[in-house]
């Protein structure tokens, strides 16, 4: 068995998440204790508001403090990944979990990247949509002749695109996607055009940060987003993040990439079951397991365990 963890993004997020955890496992306590700008991460995850808990600021610590408790637990049982990936902020907890980044590194970088994005965004007109039923090649076709600042910002499985851009770009592009066929085009709830060019001060933001950042070596690969493939010789991880909040994500390539390394079983770590529903339309041989709850965790530990018995 060649296993990958894959970490939700944004989106993903519901009040609740990881408190069974918490209750649970007091091994992980501190990771949700740890306060973000002066407010608990246990509160925003257990007590607060969806509406405060989505902020961009707050979800990205939130969801990374999640992700990292139960990979902390997973790692306790004897399970590690031969591969990882995440979807955007997901990314930051694929690299936690190859050793790149420290327990309060990853916290600290990522309630740096949620200011910096929340910042970059305020006050700007934009929306993203979910184009669905058309091609890559296609939705980014009609997208780029709608003129103006619009983008394809996500790649997520065949037939699931996202794109992002100011407002009325968006609005126009949405309406020539349906006309060339889309099965449907749904605006999404976000705060700003993430994974386009618009993005661009907060990728300085996050180079200006990474030079203080230390970064571990790498002890499983990552898939990375912008390039869907694991770290080549010429590359550096601090350059494919400042990359990745202002570039399109390739998910669905990263998963074809993870496939033809072999993988044959991937965990998705995080609220919801998203990626594991990409997965299943980009690599349906891949078997999917995901962890959301304490239940989901035991069951998991033991399909692995079996698996690994028998391998």
């Amino acid at each position: 068995m060649k296993l990958a963890f894959l970490y939700a993004g944004q989106g993903s997020q519901r009040v609740g998440m990881g408190k069974d955890f918490y209750e649970n496992f007091p091994q992980i306590r501190e990771v949700f204790d740890t306060p973000v700008s002066g407010v608990s991460i246990k509160k925003l995850c257990f007590e607060g508001s969806l509406e405060e808990l989505s902020c961009t600021s707050n979800t990205q610590p939130c969801m990374a403090a999640f992700a990292m408790a139960v990979t902390k637990l997973l790692k306790e049982r004897g399970i590690t990944p031969d591969y990882s990936a995440g979807l955007s902020l997901g990314e930051y907890n694929a690299l936690y979990s190859a050793g790149v980044f420290d327990e309060s590194t990853l916290l600290d970088l990522l309630a740096f990247r949620g200011k910096v994005m929340h910042e970059t965004t305020a006050g700007m007109e934009s929306k993203m949509y979910a184009v669905l039923g058309l091609s890559d090649e296609e939705a980014a076709r009609v997208t780029a002749e709608a003129g103006g600042n619009v983008w394809a910002a996500n790649f997520n499985c065949p037939g699931q695109v996202v794109i992002g851009g100011e407002s009325k770009a968006a609005d126009r592009a949405a309406e020539l996607l349906k006309e060339a066929g889309a099965k449907r085009v749904l605006p999404l709830n976000v705060s700003g055009p993430f994974h386009t060019p618009l993005m661009k001060k907060a990728g300085e933001l996050l180079g200006e940060k990474f030079e203080s950042v230390h970064f571990g070596n790498m002890e499983i690969p990552v898939v990375f987003n912008t390039t869907a493939d694991i770290l080549q010789p010429s590359e550096n991880i601090a350059q494919l993040l400042v990359r990745q909040v202002q570039s399109p994500v390739l998910f669905g390539k990263s998963i074809e990439r993870l496939h033809t390394f072999g993988v044959d079983t991937a965990v998705e770590i995080g609220p919801g079951k998203v990626l594991s529903g990409f997965v299943k339309k980009t690599c349906p041989e891949i078997k999917t397991l995901s962890i959301e709850t304490v239940e989901d965790f035991e069951k998991v530990i033991n399909e692995l365990k079996g698996e690994n018995h028998e391998h």
